[in-house]
């Protein structure tokens, strides 16, 4: 559901709606579609707000959100211009034939305030405007300008209210307009207002201890950094105390330098998230401050937010937590490389501050890997692949890699989840705060799964819930050398993960409480966080209200704004995954089947990892291994189709 849509069912103040919502609330207010109750503004009970869905035959169905309702029933002539995926206030009517019905008054939110279209001649060298989502004809217009003059395949963005271009993004034959179509279709931008660039330039460059007395000094501490070989906004960095068995988790103070409801905070919330694509990320917070002043870069001072967790020796459970706001001085930036390389050959030959480094490093390393194996009791391993992709200055793919977890990886990511965990368990969990948290599926769901990988031999008969039923899958996959293809197919059987200010715990992590902390660089969840802890540390209750009077619809728009941004990502891909095998048309590639159910999907087995191809041809069952012969690449839409050729036999495989 929309922010917007929570707040006017929940009922919230006017200085707490958004400006971009402002328009719409004062137009229902007109419409007499709100009371106002103890200061609060709502809905009215005849109205209901909820996402348009349209069907085939043209009729509306405004989703209900509780389970007590019905979805409202809205005929096409009550539509009143709304389109599907719009979030609308309708108003009930006396039922008709006997189910709940209304009428469109408001659409508050538009599904898409713009269409990217693109020129085209079928066949029949009939020109036509094509919408680049789903390949249908649509209609544009340009002042002064006949569309067929544009060299064919000429990319638009066009207002979906007036059909006028916005924008000439570019031409499909270009491979560089890839990026702009991702970022457009996703609402994902790159540059900043100048506000925003302005307000950055403003803030101090380097920090001055003498006007922070109040916070922790810790810069004698030998903290580090551990991060990707391309990172230049580091989050966190870290220290152990092998005498007093304490973590040390320093985070950058992102909260210091952006207040709350300032340009930059704005700008943040509209964001919500770094995307990242291959060779180029597009921050939440602008650079001067992400990959600077904020950054806990080496040999310099830095604000921190620190998670200090003391350990249990023998189990390794957390005796005392605590969180401060200090100053450290990171004396090293490591990547995963290095600490890969140093964990496997050793670090005879290290002096120096490394080596200084080094002696409370390992022991951590051994420490994590305790921590990793105690969590996997209640949690899962699942073995997912990611791919990463090397483009050049031409904007083409050259090479892929696929990218899997290091013990350099593990190291940090056991050190995050104890300073998660720790943020997480200061709150209540009932709407005080902002968790991350992982629903449990539901058994069925998991049944289903099981009835699907039948077909390939995979069973299993005892099992007493649906974390059991995972395990067993788990368990029988692996004696079958299918580990990561299954766990690929459990995780998409799972629900996503969100964010909500009611905490249900993390059924992946195994966690009870969970939220994000350790990344306010590139997530807002995690600046929201720090603020309402700090306001716990400073007993600062009007702002802790101030903060949680919208937190359930903010957790909706961050949880929203993460799957966009995630979709950037992917779309990206998918574009340069077309764009190669458009130059490999008609060539034969090994292929693993990875879904039967409306149409067959596989995935290309060859030097270029992770691209996933539609099949065309004979019946195929789950992960054979098959040859194919790409036939048709849509670069507008980024889907590659393939013809089956033969299956390959296990004799074949067996000699390859």
């Amino acid at each position: 559901m929309s922010p917007f849509a929570i707040q006017l069912i929940n009922g919230c103040l006017v200085s707490d709606i958004e400006e971009e919502d402002r328009n719409s609330f004062q137009a229902l207010q007109q419409l007499g579609a709100l009371e106002e109750t103890d200061g609060l503004w709502k809905l009215r009970s005849i109205y209901r707000v909820g996402r348009l869905y349209i069907g085939k035959d043209g009729k509306g169905y405004v989703e209900a959100e509780f389970k007590e309702q019905k979805d409202l029933l809205v005929e096409p002539d009550d539509l009143r211009g709304a389109k599907h995926g719009d979030v609308v206030v309708a108003k009930r009517i006396i039922a008709r034939r006997g189910r709940a019905s209304g009428k469109v008054q408001l659409v508050i939110e538009k599904a898409h305030l713009f269409t990217i279209a693109y020129t085209h001649r079928d066949e029949s060298d009939h020109f036509h405007i094509l919408d680049l989502r789903t390949g249908m004809p649509t209609h544009a217009v340009m002042e002064g300008m006949d569309l067929k003059a544009f060299k064919l395949g000429t990319v638009l963005k066009v207002d979906v209210d007036t059909d006028k271009v916005l924008e000439v993004m570019g031409t499909l034959d270009d491979p560089k307009v890839d990026e702009k179509i991702s970022l457009a279709l996703y609402e994902r931008e790159d540059e900043f207002p100048p506000e925003c660039v302005n307000d950055a330039l403003k803030v101090e460059t380097e920090v001055t201890k003498a006007e922070h007395p109040y916070r922790i000094d810790l810069t004698h501490l030998d903290f580090c950094t551990i991060d990707p070989v391309t990172a230049k906004d580091f989050d966190d960095a870290i220290y152990f105390d092998r005498e007093a068995y304490t973590l040390y988790v320093a985070i950058a103070d992102v909260s210091h330098y952006v207040p709350f409801f300032t340009p930059i905070d704005k700008e943040a919330k509209k964001r919500g998230f770094t995307t990242y694509l291959p060779h180029k990320s597009f921050p939440m917070l602008p650079r001067e401050l992400s990959e600077n002043i904020c950054s806990l870069k080496p040999k310099v001072d830095r604000l921190a937010f620190v998670a200090k967790i003391a350990l249990d020796r023998t189990t390794l459970k957390p005796l005392h937590e605590e969180f401060f706001e200090a100053i450290i001085h990171s004396k090293h930036r490591f990547n995963y490389d290095n600490i890969d390389a140093i964990l496997e050959n050793g670090s005879e030959g290290i002096t120096g501050t490394v080596a200084e480094i080094l002696t409370w490093l390992l022991p951590l390393q051994k420490i994590t890997v305790r921590l990793h194996k105690e969590r996997l009791k209640e949690g899962f391993d699942f073995r997912s692949e990611e791919t990463k992709l090397t483009i050049d200055a031409q904007h083409l793919l050259v090479s892929t890699e696929i990218e899997t977890g290091t013990p350099s990886h593990s190291l940090i990511e056991e050190c995050m989840l104890l300073a998660n965990q720790a943020a997480a368990k200061r709150f209540t969990g009932e709407g005080d705060s902002i968790f991350r948290i992982h629903e449990p599926p539901q058994l069925l769901k998991m049944e289903d799964l099981l009835s699907e990988l039948a077909s390939i031999g995979l069973y299993v008969e005892e099992y007493e819930d649906s974390p059991s039923l995972i395990r067993a899958i788990q368990k029988e996959a692996a004696s079958m050398g299918l580990a990561s293809e299954v766990d690929a197919m459990i995780i998409k059987s799972l629900r996503r993960a969100s964010y909500s200010p009611h905490n249900i715990g993390h059924f992946g992590l195994g966690f009870t409480h969970y939220s994000h902390f350790t990344s306010p660089i590139r997530r807002y969840s995690d600046l929201i966080l720090h603020r309402l802890i700090k306001t716990q540390l400073r007993e600062e209750e009007e702002e802790a209200s101030y903060l949680l009077r919208n937190i359930e619809p903010l957790c909706a728009r961050v949880s929203e704004l993460e799957r966009e941004a995630t979709k950037a990502e992917w779309d990206f891909r998918d574009r340069k995954f077309a764009r190669w095998a458009a130059e490999h048309m008609d060539e034969t590639f090994e292929a693993e089947i990875i879904e039967v159910e409306e149409s067959a999907k596989a995935v290309l087995l060859g030097d270029i990892k992770g691209v996933t191809v539609h099949l065309r041809g004979d019946n195929v069952m789950l992960f054979d291994r098959v040859r194919v012969k790409i036939s048709e690449v849509n670069i507008a839409q980024a889907v590659i189709m393939v013809e089956f050729i033969e299956k390959i036999s296990k004799d074949e495989m067996e000699l390859a």
